[in-house]
């Protein structure tokens, strides 16, 4: 019987790494690794495979994303073209526009909000004059003081007429969900509907992946103003994480024609999981143009492995002349992206890269810190914010253009998670962005390599084991 047994097992084994080896859309470093994992460790390492080592969606679903999309961006297109890109951005911006399909639109506003619980008060005041609809998207939102104004501001905007949707991650939210404010925004005639259903976890997991998150945050009012960076619905404190507290973030207010992005990523999202199709809300007026900004929306996710937002940043990367600003919580970058960071400071571009000093993700700090040598020996700045989890996610580039959003350095929010992004050309912004960054960096301490060098064999051998499994975080 132990005979047969490890027969059945080495069966197993061969044919998971031939799956492995035959998949596409796989870099050979996550392909490597899964094969290691498989063949060191024959059982765990093929339910490992089996479970989180493909993207698995429902061939239903499957067709219902390609109708959806098909549906809402052609909508979603301005009437009068207005998408001419000429200069350093423009390579950025083409690879935007390969991965959501969202043309450059000119004549937008954006308006960096205040660090803080403060930010969110430009939202609430917002919701709290719409007229004719609100839209809300978040990956966490917590039952706490930030959370429970979000919830009492759409109950009373639905009680006066105003149709509010509102769409969050079945994990990220769950506290949400469970709570009497769930029921209560339902009372109150709020739309609601829940993303990436994780249902019985048991089951959910012999048919479907349950780690591929929304991890978007968007809200859209009257289809004139939307809200995107990395806040949460949740106060500052991150009640769920309190050790790590303040989270510290980042929102922007948009105006003009990028609204309508926004709203078609909001949109393409709910009728993922409602019946009802809205694809008429994107066929009014364009937005009026706001503002002298040129911005594009960058909406990714897992249904597309051949595009990512690694490819917006690279392109942004080599643009770079003369200074790179880079704020993420999580570095655990593609090869190719973080080969692209260090060269950037190896041709005399200064690099500044700013990270967490303390991660809330053990495995992820240590993989991150497995990269650190190389990015310091490139001449790389590496800043540890120490005034809380530094959560915003910003990308500038020589003072004139960046990105803002959802999305990591990591091979989760490139390859796993349904993100957003606003890839935008401003000179004017651009010097908001990096003043914002410069009070991260004094927050922060310098990293140095005389540091590095006195790390001990065993954090060494950590960090560099953990890497290891990088490819697959």
């Amino acid at each position: 019987m132990a005979g047969a047994t490890v027969v059945i097992v080495i069966i197993l084994q061969v044919g998971f790494i031939i799956r492995a080896l035959l998949r596409t859309g796989l870099t050979p470093s996550a392909r490597l690794a899964w094969i290691a994992v498989i063949s060191a460790l024959p059982g765990l390492g093929i339910a490992a495979y089996f479970l989180f080592g493909e993207v698995r969606l429902e061939r239903a679903k499957r067709e219902r994303l390609r109708e959806v999309r098909s549906q809402l961006m052609a909508a979603a297109r301005p009437a009068v073209p207005n998408w001419q890109i000429e200069g350093a951005a423009r390579p950025a911006f083409d690879a935007g526009r390969s991965i959501s399909g969202f043309p450059p639109l000119q004549g937008n506003r954006m308006t960096l909000l205040d660090e803080g619980d403060v930010m969110m008060e430009d939202v609430f005041a917002a919701i709290d004059a719409a007229r004719d609809h609100v839209h809300v998207l978040f990956y966490i939102w917590l039952p706490d003081t930030i959370g429970t104004r979000m919830a009492e501001a759409l109950c009373a905007a639905a009680r006066r007429g105003v149709v509010c949707r509102v769409l969050v991650d079945d994990h990220g939210a769950r506290h949400l969900i469970r709570s009497a404010l769930w029921r209560k925004m339902q009372g109150a005639g709020v739309a609601l509907e829940r993303a990436a259903p994780v249902g019985n976890p048991f089951v959910s997991l012999l048919f479907r992946r349950i780690d591929l998150r929304n991890h978007r945050k968007i809200v859209v009012v009257d289809d004139a103003l939307s809200w995107v960076g990395s806040r949460n619905c949740a106060d500052a404190a991150f009640a769920i994480k309190p050790r790590y507290a303040p989270w510290v973030d980042v929102l922007v207010r948009v105006e003009g024609p990028a609204v309508r992005q926004h709203q078609a990523v909001f949109l393409h999202d709910w009728m993922m999981h409602h019946s009802e199709d809205l694809s008429a809300m994107l066929h009014s007026a364009d937005p009026a143009h706001a503002g002298d900004v040129t911005a594009q929306v960058i909406a990714s996710g897992p249904d597309d492995i051949y595009t990512t937002p690694s490819d917006v940043l690279r392109a942004m990367i080599y643009a770079a002349i003369q200074k790179l600003t880079l704020t993420t919580p999580y570095y655990v970058p593609d090869l190719a992206l973080h080969k692209a960071i260090c060269a950037a400071a190896e041709r005399g571009v200064q690099v500044d890269l700013i990270l967490p000093a303390r991660n809330d993700s053990r495995i992820v700090g240590a993989a991150s810190e497995s990269l650190m040598p190389d990015l310091l020996r490139a001449g790389v700045r590496i800043h540890l914010f120490e005034g809380g989890l530094i959560h915003s996610k910003i990308v500038t580039v020589d003072g004139r253009f960046g990105i803002v959003g959802t999305a990591n350095l990591d091979h989760r929010s490139f390859d796993l998670n349904y993100e957003n992004g606003l890839l935008y050309e401003s000179a004017e912004f651009t010097s908001g962005l990096d003043a914002r960054q410069q009070s991260y960096i004094a927050r922060a301490r310098v990293l140095h390599r005389e540091e590095v060098a006195r790390w001990s064999l065993f954090r060494r051998l950590r960090n560099n084991t953990v890497a290891l499994a990088s490819p697959l975080l």
